[in-house]
């Protein structure tokens, strides 16, 4: 396949844009207000969970105005497709003790419910001050365990979507937007 046609057939499955950079850059800065305002002075982790979450995480660091600290987990559910296997593999843990942070989880998309379920309970089991799940967005209609994040930036319909992190089979992370997939 020349280079051309492979560009063409990466760029058909965009099928549309739901949410605009601008769009995101607003609810972020919001974010990280409300973040800022909740624990002025009180030692934060931030907790991304790779790979979709770590564009979100890093606009929403910078919009955090109170020391923070940034730490990464992998936890998998969705291996190369558009459908969650319903298994949960952490893949890459924490290594430091949160028992002396307000842990907030920051999560690309919640579907199912059960990757969140799952790296929240293992690390409420880890003690720390309080925690937290705030994610770019919620698809509620999906859930098949009962989990609620935080904060959601936006919540969305039962769409496969791109972009800003989120991938098919790695592919859009890059988009600087939320799109539907074109399946």
């Amino acid at each position: 396949m020349d280079k051309i046609k492979a560009i063409e057939e990466y760029n058909s499955k965009i099928k549309r844009v739901l949410i605009s950079e601008e769009e995101i850059k607003a609810a972020i800065k919001e974010a990280g207000k409300k973040i800022s305002d909740s624990y002025n002075g009180e030692p934060i982790l931030l907790v991304s969970i790779l790979n979709g979450a770590f564009v979100f995480m890093a606009d929403l660091c910078r919009e955090i105005t109170v020391p923070c600290e940034i730490a990464f987990m992998c936890a998998k559910s969705y291996y190369n497709g558009t459908n969650s296997s319903g298994i949960v593999n952490i893949t890459m843990d924490l290594e430091q003790d949160i028992s002396g942070y307000h842990v907030i989880i920051v999560e690309d998309i919640v579907d199912t419910g059960r990757t969140l379920n799952d790296v929240v309970k293992l690390l409420k089991a880890r003690n720390p001050l309080s925690l937290r799940v705030v994610t770019l967005l919620d698809k509620p209609s999906r859930r098949i365990v009962d989990f609620d994040p935080d904060m959601s930036l936006f919540v969305i319909e039962d769409l496969f979507v791109i972009g800003y992190g989120l991938d098919c089979g790695e592919y859009y992370r890059n988009l600087p937007y939320i799109a539907e997939y074109n399946q």
